[in-house]
């Protein structure tokens, strides 16, 4: 899975901290900015001058007087935290199974699929958690072939996988060293964020330093409050409410790093070898997994539902975009690259059990299986299912490099009911797209807000996550309020209407990866922001 981890936090704490190391210069504090908006996604561009898709605006104005019918949508993830207040009421349950019975009721083979399947569970009820990357397990298999060699001595029929296997070694020798880096550096920082951190606690005497306190906080000694108006000022820049959910933040990557290092760049590592006992290449083999639809790690799907829709009646957390869905969970994404077998089973799976739209909030730059992987996508198609997936958050042009599932058919022919999305942040500036988003003028559909997006997480928590992952949601919650006000829509028509609403902007934005700016229309084909508004609009214009 393509998580998003922005290199700027790999300094963001000590970065926050760093104003207090001058506070003894004789300066003024700097004015405080506004109080970020945590569900700033759902605001209006023009109205709350921050780049949202105008759901509020749009239940407010067009939605207030309509009525609407329940759509399943799909979240092929992690897992979902079924037991969250926000999320239980708007949980797909399959009407034909009977719960906890130990049988199949409805005869679809599996066995108590009450939420949904988990395509990385074993039959004993362990699961899958870390995986390898798909180049860490192509390597594990082409080495042994090609180890020592040199391309003339390979047999021409062979030098394409020759040409694979000296990629692929690079690409894990590349990711070795990033990680490496990255973790150490997280590392330093956070001890060095962390020991700041207790300082400042202790000098004003408060258990923990969020915005309120500090923005509250009256030392009689001018430097510590100087001290503590920057670190306000910092935090409420990043959006982020204390510095205790930065060095959270900075923990996690300093774990995800090491899981990494430890176990998805390790070629021996194989956990559904012994856990699932399957052999993954073969893609026919359907009948395997378990009902456990949390599974180890669901803090990425929970997030990922709560943009869908998470409960807007309970007066509770947060607010979906889509007010009348049923979430069904498919885990098949584990911490790692999925494997195609699992993402083609968890697409049927998800067609065959009502699913109306799909998210895909996951990617790899290698599809060993991607045959199997279109043909699921194309029974979707004939099954009338828009799937919509995230771009990746490699800072890449996903026109030359390709990101799987593709947006076009081995073919060449361009898949018509898929959406790729980009992610963009919350004001319209140089920054407006997120750093880490990949991006292309041919392969990028639109984009949508994926930058510190408040979201549910397991354990009754919200909090922030970014990466395009976050902007794929968004536009499925789009997709699933057209087709719940206006039923008759099809896959296609859903598609289209939110390419052409989406709203285009000549922004010049930093390209992801470089220091250049552009235009931020020639980063997508449709040059545009998804709307909400715009998009009912134009569905209402033509829909009887």
């Amino acid at each position: 899975m393509s998580f998003s981890f922005p290199s700027q936090l790999r300094s963001l704490g000590l970065a926050l901290l760093l104003p207090m190391a001058s506070a003894a210069q004789n300066t003024a504090p700097a004015a405080l900015p506004a109080v970020p908006i945590q569900q700033w996604f759902h605001l209006d561009p023009t109205a709350d001058k921050v780049m949202g898709v105008s759901a509020k605006r749009t239940y407010e104005e067009l939605l207030k007087n309509r009525t609407s019918t329940p759509v399943v949508v799909a979240v092929i993830d992690a897992g979902i935290d079924t037991a969250h207040a926000d999320l239980k009421r708007v949980l797909w349950t399959n009407p034909r199974e009977i719960a906890g019975n130990g049988k199949d009721d409805d005869k679809n083979g599996y066995v108590d699929d009450v939420r949904g399947w988990n395509f990385l569970g074993g039959k004993d009820g362990r699961n899958v958690d870390v995986e390898t990357y798909e180049d860490t397990r192509l390597l594990a298999k082409l080495k042994p072939l090609y180890e020592g060699k040199v391309r003339t001595a390979v047999p021409a029929d062979k030098r394409d996988e020759f040409d694979l296997y000296q990629k692929v070694k690079k690409s894990q020798a590349s990711k070795i060293a990033e990680n490496t880096t990255q973790y150490q550096s997280l590392s330093e920082n956070y001890k060095l964020t962390e020991a700041g951190a207790e300082n400042l606690r202790q000098a004003l005497n408060v258990p923990r330093l969020d915005t309120a306190t500090l923005h509250r906080a009256k030392p009689t000694d001018p430097n510590l409050l100087r001290a503590a108006l920057s670190l306000d000022a910092n935090l409420r820049s990043a959006g982020y409410p204390d510095l205790e959910t930065v060095l959270k933040d900075m923990k996690e990557g300093m774990d995800q790093s090491k899981n990494l290092l430890d176990f998805s760049l390790n070629p021996t590592y194989n956990p559904r070898a012994t856990i699932i006992g399957d052999d993954p290449s073969n893609v026919n083999d359907r009948l395997y997994g378990n009902r456990d639809t949390h599974g180890p790690d669901p803090s990425h799907g929970t997030h990922v539902a709560g943009i869908i829709g998470a409960d807007r009646t309970n007066n509770l957390g947060i607010l979906g975009i889509a007010d009348n869905v049923r979430l069904m969970a498919v885990r098949a994404v584990p911490n790692g690259d999925e494997r195609d077998k699992d993402v083609a089973n968890a697409i049927r799976y998800a067609v065959d059990n009502g699913a109306s739209i799909i998210n895909m909030s996951f990617g790899k730059y290698y599809s060993p299986q991607r045959e199997a992987v279109e043909a699921a996508i194309q029974y979707a198609e004939k099954k009338g299912v828009l799937l919509v997936h995230s771009a990746g958050n490699e800072s890449q042009d996903i026109d030359t490099e390709v990101e799987f599932p593709s947006p076009v058919y081995l073919n060449g022919k361009r898949i018509p009911n898929m959406i790729t999305v980009g992610a963009t942040a919350r004001l319209n500036d140089n920054h407006m797209v997120a750093e880490f988003s990949n991006y292309g003028k041919k392969n990028v559909d639109v984009f949508a807000p994926g930058n510190q997006i408040y979201s549910t997480l397991p354990g009754q928590e919200y909090g922030n996550k970014s990466g395009t992952s976050m902007a794929s949601p968004v536009v499925v919650g789009i997709a699933a309020v057209l087709k719940s006000y206006f039923p008759k829509l099809t896959a296609e028509d859903m598609k289209r209407i939110i390419l052409q609403s989406a709203v285009v902007y000549h922004t010049k934005v930093v390209k992801p990866g470089t220091n250049k700016e552009v235009d931020f229309a020639e980063l997508s084909n449709t040059g545009g922001l998804v709307n909400l508004y715009q998009a009912v609009q134009l569905a209402a214009r033509q829909t009887p």
